[in-house]
């Protein structure tokens, strides 16, 4: 969606603060011996607090509130009482909500207790490439340039980017145009407006650059079983610089 007005800045931002509420609460009970359906609780008790719906619910029937992800699962790993959390994981917490109209959606990935110094790296690397991303998203400026920021992070960094899974518009739905790579596409001539409002969400691993679907028709793995990580805000796109919801 493009902003029209304050009232959508608010709408947006109420929006964001769910979402965000619920990440950090649920990152915050992420310990060896939790299942991922205990961080979905959490999730779904802080949505509901908010007054918000879960998006992968409402927008596609999604079995879980939100999404959690362990190691080579990606994204859109079903949270479950079965997946128990053990010391040196990763996980991936992506909570996206409804409110009022407006859509917000964001990630984050958590170490599990005492993680190998591989796992940190890749952490860290994450993070930066979704500031790098940020930083390109201006006003006036090529979309490409946020594929570009992220790519040339994870590659001075030594890790890999996934390249089928990407950001993407937001505000409306969850999925709105444009998408948003996480790669540089030279023959891509989109450029970024005032008002628009997307998701940047780069996705890096140790190995794979490929997400592929699991058999339950929802989890999306690493190819090649290699570790990753995901770090995700929505934001409104000025000429000053991002305005961040999440």
């Amino acid at each position: 969606m493009s902003i029209n007005d304050e009232q959508d800045i608010v709408g947006l931002k109420r929006a964001g603060a769910a979402v965000a509420a619920a990440r950090d609460a649920m990152g915050a009970h992420v310990a060896p011996g939790v299942t991922t359906a205990e961080l979905d609780a959490i999730g779904k008790e802080i949505l509901e607090r908010h007054g918000a719906r879960s998006a992968p619910q409402l927008a596609y029937g999604f079995p879980g509130v939100t999404c959690i992800s362990v190691n080579d699962r990606l994204a859109h790993g079903v949270p479950s009482p079965k997946c128990v959390l053990s010391a040196g994981d990763l996980v991936n917490i992506d909570v996206s909500a409804e409110l009022d109209g407006y859509w917000a959606d964001t990630g984050a990935s958590f170490p599990v207790g005492t993680v190998s110094a591989q796992a940190s790296a890749l952490l860290r690397a994450t993070r930066l490439a979704l500031e790098d991303g940020m930083s390109r998203a201006r006003a006036g400026a090529p979309l490409r340039n946020i594929g570009r920021a992220v790519e040339r992070r994870a590659r001075q960094c030594g890790f890999q980017v996934i390249r089928n899974l990407c950001g993407h518009g937001v505000g409306r739905h969850i999925h709105e145009d444009p998408s948003v790579p996480n790669t540089f596409h030279r023959q891509d001539r989109t450029v970024l407006r005032a008002g628009l409002v997307i998701t940047i969400e780069p996705f890096l691993t140790m190995g794979a650059t490929m997400a592929v679907q699991d058999a339950d028709g929802w989890t999306l793995r690493s190819c090649d079983g290699s570790l990753g990580a995901q770090f995700e805000h929505t934001l409104i796109v000025t000429g000053k610089g991002p305005i961040v919801v999440t």
